[in-house]
C-alpha cells in the first residue's frame, strides 16, 4: 500500500484512487462543457477553439519605461496586458507626498495624473489590446484615467476591454493596501459596477482575488472559500445600491493561484466554478447564464519561486502554468523564473510567455475539453475541496458576512496559521523545496537583476510641480467640491471623479477628497 500523504487543503491523498472514490451523482456535479454549473469549464469548446489570453504582469519605474516593455511584450506575442502599480499609487497617494518617500516605482509604475496615463500606453490600441490592471482601493481612478486616454484617441468606452481588480476585501485580509473603511469601499465598488454598465460595458468592473490570500498561506480550500465569500459581499452590495442581478453578475471575475501541487489546483478550479454558479442561480436568482459562470485570471504562484537557484523557478512556472490550463483558466501569466530576487528581466519575462506559448502550441492541451473529467482522483478532489470549502464559508456566514468576519480576524487568523504550518513543514524538511532545503549547492551562480533608478521620484515629483503649475487649478478645485458633494450624497462618485481627472486632478487629490469624507481605515476601527 502507497503512504497517504495530505493535500494543501488538509485531506488525505490515497495511493491508488478507484471508482469507488468517485462522487454521488457525478453527471450532474459535472454537467456538460459550457453547462450548469459549468464544472468542466464556463465555454463549450474552451482552448479548442482559441487558447487562453497569455498575459504578462509588467510595470515599473516609470510611464515611459513600462510603455517600451508593453511594447516589447506585444511584439512577443502576448495577448493581454497586465499593469502592476507603485504602492503610493496603490494607496492614493502622490509620488511627492512625503509618505511616499523611498516608493516611487519601486514595485510597479507610478501614475500621478492623466499625463502618466497617456505615456503608459502611447502608441498602443486600446481598441485591440485587453488590459488588467492589479489596483484596488483607487481602482475606480485609474480606470477612469484610461477610459480618458482612450477617449483621447478616438476609442469609446463600449469598445474597451479589461478588468480593473478592484477587490477591496482582500486587502483587509491579506495584503493591507486599502485606504476607506469596508462600509465606502463596497459604495464606490458598487458605484464602479453602475458606472461600467453604462458607460464601458465590456469591462471587467472586478476581479475578487484569491491570490494574494493563497500567497499569504491559505490552502486552496480557504482559498476559495474566502474569495467566494467576498463576492457574497460584492453581490449584495450590488443588490442594496438598486442593480439587478443580471445587470452586473455577467462582468464580476476571479483571480486565483495556480501551485506546484497540480491535482488539487485542478480540483480547486473545478470545485470553485460550481460552487459559483450554486450559490448565483440558487442564493441570488440570477437567470443569466453568463451570471452563474465563474471566469477567473490565473497567476503562478509567486511564493513557491526561490532565490536559491532561481533557473530551476522556470520548471515551477511550467508546472503551474499547466495546472491552470487544465483547470481551465480564461488568462494566465507566467511569473519570470527571477521575480524572486527582483523586478523580471526583459529575457526572463520573455521566457515566461514562451512557457506559456509553448503550453499552448505544442502540447495537446487544447485539443480537448476539460481532459481530467471522470478522473477517480480529480473528481474525489473536486469533491473534498468543494465540501472544505462550502463548510468554510459556512463559517464566514456564521459571523453575519464576509465584512463581519473580516472585522473579527476570522479569515487572517485562519490564513496565519496554515502559513505557520507550511514554514515549520519546510524549516524541518518535511516539505521540500527544491535548492532551499534539499538538493543545494555550495554556490550560486552570480546573478544580475534589474534596478530601478532611484532617481524617478524626483523626476516624478518634477512633473507633478509643472503639472499643478501649468493647469487650471481653478477649474480643479471646482471639480473636486462636486466630487466631494457626490461623496457625501448618493449620486454615483465615478462622474465627477472622471470631470476631476479630465481637468488634470491628481490620483492623491482625488483620493485625498475621499478621505475627508469616508475617512481612513485603520485595522482596530468599527463601524
Amino acid at each position: 500500500m502507497s503512504e497517504r500523504r495530505s493535500s494543501e487543503s488538509g485531506f488525505p491523498i490515497k495511493g491508488v484512487y478507484t471508482a469507488a472514490d468517485l462522487p454521488e451523482e457525478l453527471e450532474t456535479r459535472l454537467g456538460g462543457p459550457g453547462e450548469y454549473p459549468y464544472t468542466r469549464g464556463v465555454y463549450p469548446t474552451m482552448y479548442t477553439s482559441r487558447p487562453w489570453t497569455m498575459r504578462q504582469y509588467a510595470g515599473f519605474g516609470t510611464a515611459t519605461e513600462s510603455n517600451a516593455r508593453y511594447h516589447q511584450l506585444l511584439r512577443a506575442g502576448t495577448m493581454g496586458l497586465s499593469v502592476a502599480f507603485d504602492l503610493p499609487t496603490q494607496m492614493g497617494y502622490d509620488s511627492d507626498d512625503p509618505i511616499a518617500h523611498g516608493e516611487v516605482g519601486k514595485v510597479g509604475v507610478a501614475i500621478d495624473s492623466i499625463e502618466d496615463m497617456r505615456m503608459l500606453f502611447d502608441g498602443i490600441p486600446l481598441d485591440k489590446v485587453s488590459t488588467s490592471m492589479t489596483i484596488n482601493a483607487p481602482g475606480s481612478v485609474l480606470l477612469l484615467l484610461y477610459q480618458l486616454v482612450a477617449e483621447e484617441a478616438g476609442v469609446a468606452g463600449s469598445a474597451l476591454n479589461g478588468t480593473i481588480q478592484n477587490d477591496i476585501l482582500k486587502e483587509y485580509i491579506a495584503r493591507g493596501t486599502y485606504i476607506f473603511p469596508p462600509k465606502p469601499s463596497l459604495r464606490l465598488v458598487a458605484d464602479t459596477f453602475g458606472y461600467c454598465r453604462k458607460e464601458v460595458p465590456k469591462w471587467n468592473t472586478i476581479s475578487i482575488s484569491g491570490y494574494h490570500m493563497a500567497e499569504a498561506g491559505a490552502t486552496p480550500a480557504q482559498e476559495i472559500a474566502f474569495t467566494l465569500a467576498n463576492g457574497v459581499e460584492y453581490v449584495r452590495a450590488a443588490l442594496e445600491a438598486g442593480l439587478a442581478v443580471d445587470d452586473f453578475a455577467p462582468r464580476l471575475s476571479f483571480f486565483f493561484v495556480a501551485r506546484t501541487t497540480l491535482l488539487e489546483e485542478v480540483a480547486k478550479f473545478r470545485a470553485a466554478r460550481r460552487i459559483w454558479a450554486r450559490l448565483m442561480r440558487d442564493d441570488f436568482g440570477a437567470k443569466d447564464p453568463k451570471s452563474m459562470m465563474l471566469r477567473f485570471h490565473t497567476q503562478t504562484a509567486g511564493v513557491q519561486l526561490t532565490a536559491q537557484q532561481p533557473e530551476v523557478n522556470l520548471v515551477r512556472v511550467a508546472v503551474q502554468g499547466l495546472g491552470a490550463v487544465l483547470g481551465g483558466t480564461q488568462s494566465l501569466h507566467t511569473n519570470s523564473f527571477d521575480e524572486a530576487i527582483a523586478l523580471p528581466t526583459e529575457k526572463a519575462a520573455r521566457l515566461a510567455l514562451r512557457t506559456q506559448q509553448v503550453l499552448a502550441y505544442e502540447t495537446d492541451l487544447t485539443a480537448t475539453v476539460d481532459p481530467f473529467a471522470g478522473s477517480y482522483v480529480v473528481e474525489a478532489m473536486t469533491a473534498e475541496i468543494e465540501a472544505a470549502a462550502v463548510e468554510l464559508m459556512d463559517r464566514v456566514a456564521d459571523h453575519g458576512s464576509a465584512v463581519d468576519a473580516i472585522e473579527a480576524g476570522f479569515q487572517k487568523r485562519e490564513i496565519e496559521q496554515s502559513a505557520y504550518r507550511i514554514a515549520q513543514e519546510i524549516d524541518s524538511g518535511e516539505r521540500v523545496v527544491v535548492g532551499l532545503n534539499r538538493f543545494t549547492v555550495d554556490e550560486e551562480e552570480p546573478y544580475e537583476p534589474l534596478r530601478v533608478d532611484p532617481a524617478i521620484e524626483a523626476a516624478q515629483a518634477e512633473r507633478l510641480a509643472r503639472l499643478r503649475a501649468e493647469r487650471d487649478n481653478g477649474a480643479v478645485e471646482r471639480a473636486l467640491a462636486e466630487l466631494r458633494a457626490a461623496a457625501e450624497g448618493t449620486e454615483n462618485v465615478l462622474y465627477p471623479m472622471k470631470e476631476a481627472l479630465r481637468a488634470r486632478a491628481t490620483v492623491g487629490e482625488v483620493c485625498g477628497t475621499l478621505r475627508q469624507v469616508w475617512g481612513t481605515y485603520r485595522p482596530t476601527d468599527r463601524f
